[in-house]
């Protein structure tokens, strides 16, 4: 088969590599994918240059998220699920061999099947981009009437999670920082936007509120976005949280959070629960079925040129999503 992948970290021009891989043997609970396209993610390419540690594997195929057609199931998968059109979580957490290759085994509760009216190109954006923002938004439950804030809005959790947070019946402020990335976010359904540059993110929502603040964000920048959303805040918020790059250490106004009731919520969508996983993979397959969830693909690129793609997204030159065509 053929497929991408590295032997060391470092750059992707200098350590991804393109060629052909003996085809995976599918083990007792697995099944095999046919990949057709593959989602490359901010965290896939931190791996592949050793932000996150050494090399865990002696090779490493990148790329947690894609969508495919399964081709074959080991011991213990319903043989119906031959010829399935799915999409994949988790394919390269803890794993040597994630989703840039023509095949990939995988156990089969890592594949979820992907509705009629959504395409491979999509698909390949729902295990980190559309899953994160899924559990941000409705992992409390619904949300139906409340006033909920995305910051990053033109990012790709934060497109999403604007779209879902209008499925859920929510009114949504999201936050951006210029007028290309406004006109995204309103593309997504956003109430309302606050150019965070040359605005201020609290005075703007106490305005659109009439100062009762929201009862959820969903937070790409935690310690660097806390001093501009603690004031905003409702009494029995939640702050669901899943970055803090700019201010990885961040002080909290521990007694302004309190004295609010406010629930902080940290999490890594590699790592939810059970429950949780299943919550989110259904919830999400329900919003795209509705026919109410667009996609924001930036760029299709081809297999062999992996690396241009993990240079786009380091360079974060694109508003949405870099997909590989498998």
């Amino acid at each position: 088969m053929k497929a991408v992948w590295y032997e060391a970290t470092g750059t992707a021009e200098d350590v991804l590599q393109f060629g052909d891989m003996a085809s995976p043997d599918i083990g007792a609970g697995e099944v095999l994918v046919r990949i057709k396209t593959s989602g490359v993610n901010p965290s896939d390419v931190k791996s592949r240059a050793g932000l996150r540690g050494p090399i865990p594997f002696p090779r490493v195929i990148p790329h947690s998220d894609g969508a495919g057609i399964i081709e074959a199931v080991g011991e213990g998968v319903d043989p119906s699920r031959i010829g399935e059109r799915v999409w994949i979580w988790n394919a390269a957490w803890r794993r040597a061999f994630g989703t840039c290759s023509e095949l990939l085994a995988i156990p089969a509760a890592q594949v979820a099947p992907l509705p009629d009216n959504t395409d491979f190109d999509a698909g390949a954006c729902l295990g980190i981009p559309a899953s994160t923002a899924y559990h941000g938004v409705f992992s409390d439950g619904p949300v139906e009437g409340q006033t909920i804030l995305v910051t990053g809005g033109a990012g790709a959790v934060g497109h999403y999670a604007i779209q879902l947070a209008k499925y859920g019946g929510a009114q949504v402020i999201t936050t951006v920082s210029g007028d290309a990335k406004a006109a995204h976010a309103r593309s997504a359904g956003a109430d309302h936007v606050i150019n965070y540059k040359t605005e201020s993110v609290h005075e703007q929502i106490n305005d659109l509120t009439g100062g009762t603040g929201v009862d959820r964000v969903v937070e790409v920048e935690f310690g660097g976005n806390l001093s501009e959303v603690s004031p905003v805040l409702k009494a029995g918020a939640v702050i669901a949280t899943y970055g803090s790059m700019a201010d990885p250490k961040p002080s909290l106004p521990f007694y302004d959070l309190m004295f609010k009731n406010v629930t902080l919520k940290m999490y890594l969508v590699y790592l939810l629960s059970d429950a949780a996983r299943k919550q989110t993979v259904e919830g999400l397959n329900a919003a795209l079925s509705s026919g109410k969830i667009s996609h924001a693909i930036a760029k299709r690129v081809p297999l062999k040129d992996t690396a241009t793609a993990h240079e786009i997204v380091e360079a974060a030159s694109e508003m949405g999503n870099i997909i590989i065509d498998i």
